[in-house]
This record gives C-alpha cells, sequence and structure tokens, in this order.
C-alpha cells in the first residue's frame, strides 16, 4: 500500500503519456496503411487494435503492415512498446524499495 503511494504520481504520468502514445500511433499508421489496406485499416480507431497488440508487444499478427513507411514506423512503435512493458516494472520495483527502507 505504502509502495503505491509512493510511485502514485509517476503511474499516473506514465498512464496519460502511454495513452498519448497509443493515440500517436493509431494515427500514424492510419496515415501509412489505409491507402493500401482501406479494409483493415479503415479508420483511427479501427487501427487501434494494431496499435494496442503491437505497444503491448502481444503482436498478434492478424492485422500488420505492408508497406515501407509502415514497417519502419511499426519498428519504431515495437521500440517504444518495449518502454510501455519496462518502464512500470521499474516504477513499482522503485516504490517497493523505498518503501522498505521507510519501514527499516
Amino acid at each position: 500500500h505504502q509502495a503505491f503511494k509512493i510511485a502514485k504520481e509517476e503511474l499516473a504520468l506514465f498512464l496519460a503519456v502511454s495513452l498519448i502514445v497509443l493515440y500517436l500511433a493509431s494515427v500514424g499508421i492510419y496515415y501509412f496503411e489505409n491507402p493500401v489496406q482501406p479494409e483493415v485499416f479503415s479508420s483511427i480507431f479501427h487501427s487501434l487494435w494494431w496499435a494496442v497488440a503491437t505497444l503491448t508487444t502481444v503482436g498478434y499478427g492478424d492485422i500488420y503492415p505492408i508497406t515501407p513507411g509502415g514497417k519502419v514506423f511499426t519498428f519504431f512503435v515495437l521500440i517504444v512498446g518495449l518502454g510501455i512493458v519496462s518502464i512500470p516494472a521499474g516504477l513499482v520495483a522503485s516504490a517497493l524499495s523505498k518503501a522498505r527502507e521507510m519501514d527499516d
């Protein structure tokens, strides 16, 4: 409980930044892929599924880019996705360490 209080602000900021990145990834892939795959990337909202699967590094493979621009964009989104997965773990570990030090 104390660890959550310590990391609450950082986690809230991380969540806000993650939502912005999710939106930007949806817009970006829509821009690159809609002209050649309008049935798959039919709107920014439909592109959100790809963005969530890619940023969380799940990558189902049901929707994927076929244009060179979309593939390069996906590379950068995947790099950001690694941070989205690992940063919260670091924040929580740091908060738990601080909470333990406060108890000692």
